[in-house]
């Protein structure tokens, strides 16, 4: 069953990694979790740094739990475009800077074509790129 608000998707993630019976889990996508207040608000209604505030909340309650259960917690997230930028780089990811503070490993993953067998597209080329790597030696 899917979680009606990004809190309830947060809590049901804080009780698998401490359940410690799985290993692995995905989040998919960041931009997916809102926020109670803003579903339960009117359409035109304005929730400014809400969902950024969700998830730092969230991710310091989450750091323990994560450590203690050597589980890996993977968060997918969207780019985003920044209006109005003349200079450094448009590009911005939902969900405030909470997840780029406590995460160990950032990786900017882009598609930069398609894979074909004859006619028939059967994947995609991938570029990743290492944004951010705590727990490796760096320049390797």
């Amino acid at each position: 069953s899917q979680p009606d608000t990004g809190e309830q998707a947060l809590e049901i993630v804080d009780t698998l990694v401490r359940s410690n019976a799985i290993d692995v889990l995905v989040v998919d996508s960041v931009a997916a979790l809102v926020p109670r207040a803003e579903i339960e608000g009117e359409m035109g209604d304005s929730h400014v740094g809400l969902q950024a505030r969700l998830m730092s909340q969230s991710l310091r309650k989450l750091t323990g739990s994560i450590s203690r259960s050597r589980c890996m917690v993977i968060f997918i997230n969207q780019l985003r475009m920044k209006i109005g930028v003349m200079y450094g780089n448009p590009e911005t990811t939902t969900g405030g800077n909470a997840l780029k503070f406590y995460a160990s490993v950032r990786l900017d993953i882009r598609r930069t074509g398609a894979i074909k067998d004859r006619d028939e597209v059967v994947g995609n080329a991938t570029r990743v790129k290492v944004v951010k790597n705590k727990v490796a030696p760096p320049f390797k």
